[in-house]
């Protein structure tokens, strides 16, 4: 990983970059993340927010509400509707990029699987992932992992 981490829509319009580490890389099987990315589950990668530049076109913006019941902001290309990254209401400091819109993927590695009890039942979970059945109450045990695999 090396930073900037850069990235951009499905049709070019939109290109962002990351300026500072990621938090972590989760997979989530909740049944929103598998229709909107039309996969067994969507890859989700906690940022800082304000590290966040969008550095060519626009974004739209549309509010949406969880299964969790939280609200979320989702930041996407207007021309071809890639989805780039979420804005938590509840946690101000953070955006949860969508990682495949990266331009490097290579590093990529999910250290947790969130919302499990609705993931597909052909999808095997490595054995040493953090594991959540549904919301994680608390997002630093994942964070601890992705510490620990970066000092690998």
């Amino acid at each position: 990983m090396k930073l900037p981490l850069t990235g951009q829509c499905q049709c070019g319009q939109v290109r962002y970059e990351i300026r500072a580490e990621p938090v972590a890389v989760w997979a989530c099987h909740c049944t929103e993340c598998q229709k909107q990315s039309g996969a067994a589950y969507a890859l989700s990668m906690p940022a800082p927010r304000d590290a966040i530049v969008v550095t060519q076109g626009k974004t739209a913006r549309w509010e949406r509400t969880a299964d969790s019941g939280r609200k979320m902001m989702c930041v996407y290309c207007p021309d071809c509707g890639t989805r780039l990254w979420h804005e938590p209401a509840a946690v101000a400091a953070i955006s949860i990029v969508k990682p495949g819109t990266l331009d490097d993927t290579s590093w990529l590695y999910p250290v947790g699987h969130i919302w499990t009890k609705s993931k597909q039942p052909w999808v095997e979970i490595p054995p040493d992932a953090v594991v959540f059945e549904g919301h994680p109450p608390d997002t630093a045990p994942m964070v601890a992992a992705w510490k620990a695999r970066q000092q690998q």
